[in-house]
């Protein structure tokens, strides 16, 4: 007779995944041209892939020029399209989050544009493949959130097959009139777990 402890059953602890995607936006007289000699791709975007029998990933572009405008306004800009494949075994259900970062400019002192001013909404799915269900956390302009706080983005359950969820977020951001004109940078992070 074999002996067996409880914790033997134990299921495995859920994986989270994580992938950033850092933003720059200028403000100013001469932040149109600032921005323009600033490369799309000049940021590396950081990215954990997790290697594992059942996964479960989320990709996204290495970065986003939201573009340039005055202080006092709302800019909105796409993230570009945000990914999540699940070839996990079973049916089960997935969350993707997203979260942010103040927007900074470099400098003495320092100058912010609070999280708070960042909206987010995921709008619908563009692409998918495979069975199962998909629910984006904002389905439209009117439904956006502020990322003061870690929000979902989207969710869904597997169907039998591998799927594939793939949606277009887009950002809007309020810049105070006293925003001081410069290159601001930030990062928004999506996880998937």
């Amino acid at each position: 007779m074999r002996k067996t402890r409880a914790d033997d059953f134990a299921a495995p602890a859920p994986l989270s995944l994580a992938a950033s995607l850092p933003l720059l936006l200028a403000l100013g007289a001469s932040a149109p041209a600032a921005a323009a000699s600033v490369p799309a791709t000049g940021i590396a975007a950081v990215a954990m892939v997790a290697m594992r029998a059942d996964p479960l990933a989320i990709s996204l572009p290495d970065s986003a020029n939201l573009g340039a405008g005055g202080t006092g306004g709302n800019y909105s800009a796409s993230l570009g399209t945000v990914t999540v494949a699940d070839s996990r075994v079973g049916i089960p259900p997935w969350t993707a989050t997203v979260s942010a970062t103040d927007l900074t400019l470099a400098g003495s002192p320092a100058q912010t544009i609070s999280k708070a001013n960042i909206a987010y909404w995921s709008g619908p799915p563009v692409a998918s493949s495979g069975g199962g269900s998909r629910v984006p956390g904002q389905a439209s302009a009117a439904d956006k959130v502020p990322l003061t706080t870690q929000m979902i983005a989207f969710r869904g359950r597997k169907g039998t097959f591998p799927t594939s969820t793939s949606w277009q977020p887009t950002l809007v951001i309020t810049v105070p009139a006293s925003a001081t004109a410069g290159i601001y940078t930030g990062v928004i992070t999506h996880s998937v777990a």
